[in-house]
């Protein structure tokens, strides 16, 4: 397995695990828990779930000054507390600093989100000062 060079401070409970990561393709499980319901029945408040895939999408693209410019997601079906969401995510294309990456995520066979993240390599840490 390829080493993650971005992210290194996540707080994988959160953002999820990483199960497998090679040249432009990652793999993250989160296990969702308590801390994510947003209601009293154990529905998984989406941002967790965003969270995941952009942690998944930062990690295929793996340089330590990548940050995300933009993204384009769809939540298919709801995730509840307990279950364990799995994300798939595959670099598309490269033109310059800006990296294409698809995210998919599922809940056994069931598909819960898709996505489309825009990301950036920099030139440096992105709360560096220029010059």
């Amino acid at each position: 397995m390829t080493k993650a060079n971005t992210h290194p401070e996540i707080d994988q409970s959160l953002c999820g695990e990483i199960l497998s990561l090679a040249k432009g393709a990652a793999q993250v499980e989160l296990t969702t828990d308590p801390r994510m319901a947003a209601d009293e029945r154990g529905l998984v408040h989406g941002g967790f779930i965003f969270g995941a895939a952009d942690y998944a999408a930062m990690l295929a693209v793996n340089d330590p000054n990548v940050v995300l410019g933009a993204a384009s997601v769809t939540f298919l079906a709801p995730t509840r507390v307990g279950e364990r969401v799995h994300f798939n995510a595959q670099l598309q294309g490269e033109k310059g600093r800006k990296r294409s990456v698809d995210v998919k995520a599922h809940v056994g066979a069931t598909q819960v989100f898709e996505g489309s993240f825009t990301c950036f390599v920099l030139d440096h840490h992105v709360l560096d000062k220029k010059g």
